[in-house]
């Protein structure tokens, strides 16, 4: 998409754009361009190299920035990526900004004048966009930043710009396509551009992935920081619940809601999250007062980089991998991948109980709780943040709808809004909805991962993220054949992954699971698995995969799991 998005940009100019978002050249065309890519020596530069260049003189924040634009320009615009919606046009102001400071001897911490992205749900009051992808919130930018990205300015972090993403983080339709917005178009897989980059943060996972930025914020209901942190080889961290504030986000659920890092590493990962979490109440969020098991919240840590133990992290770790039913038994690479990491695992020091079964697995996969709290939710949740864009039109869910069908050609080209209409319809009661609400956390929680955790005497459960990315298909919608997201989202619990296998040249990823507030721990043993690993490969961006010349990965040998068993419906919001 041209720069032009950052300069006054008016709705009927966002319009034009999303009608032309699909017209690409060929894919191997793009890929030729992307790896062609300038400032080679960026790939997998840590935050914590950066710092250091810049530190010693080497490196100015101004010329960091200007080096991502150049990959940004090459890698996503020339080499049809597509994971960035917009470039942020005070970006080389800001980094200026930050270098003088560094001259003047104030460095405001690890995030000094580091370039980072945001999704596209997250505001930011400045010249940038808030849209969630659709052309709809398009023209007039949000009033002013959410607290996330006050905390990453403040820390001195330079927003580089906002990212591609499933459009309404995927609570549209139920036969979306994963990385597609009106606004953006389609965002692809960096290590293979016809594959499916995954969702709902589409954009951040790529970006990060392809070495367009040092970091990207995410947001999640269920599965979209995890699933493209999966599909794109990235770190990704799912906070617990009001561990970092909603505030300014564009809500499907307060429930379930969080906004947290991709990175390229576990430390990278940890330094975001350092700067975005709540360690006070946010007044614009009350969920940053409390704790979603009921429990009182914790001292929040005010540097997550202090539990980082590559070395011996793993050591006496007491993990239960997970399998059954969803979560294991779709893809034999994937299961593969997992074996070769319950392995390394137990090389590293830990000791690993295979088979664990989440205690409640079946109640919930045949549970309609969590889908009737995110419909209950959504239609008032987005109201109620509509209601802070001062300037532009749409004020409830009904006028969003209204407008899809006005600009059906380029907003439902590929997929319908039956998510939308359904919420609309506000089919469920005040007390279906307190009792799914309840439902929810006693599922997930209390009696899935609480349970599974204790009776097992365990630190912390893994399981496989989700399989290799898929062939993108707009025709037929997203192909999803596992996930491990799902108890987390419900109880509002953190989840790690980390890259750990690449099957036919795809990454694939594992979670590290545990209770609320447990991102100490898992950073811990996440940092110690990916120094044991060492799984993260440098994204190829082909235009496809070479499968005809690649030796066949192994599968794995343990079955598990139904193929009559479905996904549950909200996964990878």
């Amino acid at each position: 998409m041209s720069d032009e998005r950052s300069n006054g940009m008016d709705r009927g100019k966002f319009l034009k754009l999303g009608a032309a978002a699909a017209a690409t050249p060929t894919a191997l065309t793009l890929a030729r361009a992307a790896r062609a890519a300038p400032a080679a020596h960026l790939e997998e530069a840590t935050i914590a190299d950066l710092q250091a260049q810049m530190t010693n003189g080497g490196l100015s924040s101004l010329s960091l920035v200007q080096m991502y634009l150049n990959r940004i320009d090459a890698i996503d615009r020339k080499g049809g990526l597509n994971s960035v919606i917009e470039i942020n046009p005070d970006a080389q102001a800001i980094a200026k900004q930050m270098d003088a400071e560094r001259k003047a001897g104030h460095v405001r911490g690890p995030l000094h004048g580091i370039p980072v992205m945001m999704k596209a749900n997250v505001d930011t009051g400045d010249k940038l966009q808030t849209t969630a992808g659709s052309l709809a919130l398009a023209g007039t930018p949000a009033p002013q930043d959410a607290t996330v990205a006050k905390k990453l300015r403040d820390a001195g972090a330079v927003i580089l710009g906002k990212t591609n993403l499933s459009e309404w983080a995927n609570f549209r339709s139920f036969s979306s396509t994963s990385g597609w917005s009106g606004v953006g178009g389609l965002c692809h897989n960096p290590y293979a551009l016809d594959r499916n980059a995954g969702g709902s943060s589409s954009g951040s996972g790529a970006s990060v992935s392809a070495n367009l930025c040092a970091a990207g914020l995410g947001t999640e209901t269920d599965g979209s920081i995890v699933n493209p942190a999966n599909n794109d080889g990235v770190v990704g961290i799912k906070p617990t619940v009001g561990l970092t504030s909603r505030a300014g986000v564009i809500p499907i659920s307060h429930t379930q809601d969080t906004v947290g890092p991709h990175a390229r590493t576990v430390a990278d990962a940890a330094a975001i999250l350092s700067a975005i979490a709540s360690g006070t109440a946010d007044p614009r969020d009350p969920a940053t007062a409390t704790s979603p098991n009921g429990k009182p919240r914790p001292s929040i840590p005010s540097d997550y980089t202090q539990f980082l133990d590559p070395n011996n992290g793993l050591k006496g770790a007491k993990i239960g991998a997970l399998r059954g039913p969803v979560l294991t038994g779709y893809s034999k690479y994937t299961d593969g991948v997992y074996q070769d990491a319950i392995d390394a695992m137990r090389a590293a020091g830990a000791i690993v109980t295979d088979d664990v079964a989440l205690p409640d697995m079946d109640a919930i996969l045949s549970s309609s709780a969590e889908i009737i709290v995110l419909i209950y939710e959504f239609k008032r949740d987005i109201a109620a943040y509509l209601a802070t864009r001062t300037g532009q039109p749409m004020k409830t869910l009904s006028d969003l709808i209204a407008f899809n069908n006005a600009h059906a050609d380029t907003e439902l080209k590929f997929f319908g809004q039956e998510i939308f209409e359904l919420a609309d319809s506000d089919p469920f009661s005040a007390a279906d909805y307190a009792q799914a609400l309840a439902d929810d956390r006693r599922l997930g929680g209390k009696d899935g991962i609480d349970a599974a955790l204790s009776a097992g005497g365990f630190d912390a459960l893994i399981a496989p993220t989700g399989s290799p990315a898929w062939t993108t298909d707009l025709i037929n919608g997203d192909h999803f054949l596992g996930a491990s997201s799902f108890p987390s989202a419900m109880a509002g619990y953190p989840i790690i992954n980390v890259p750990a296998g690449s099957p036919f040249g795809v990454p694939v990823g594992i979670s590290f699971i545990a209770g609320a507030f447990s991102q100490p721990l898992l950073i811990k043993l996440a940092s110690a698995f990916e120094a044991a690993t060492k799984a993260r490969r440098v994204a190829q961006l082909q235009a496809t995969l070479p499968d005809a010349t690649l030796p066949a990965p192994k599968g794995g040998t343990k079955k598990h799991g139904l193929p009559n068993r479905r996904l549950p419906a909200v996964t990878n919001l």
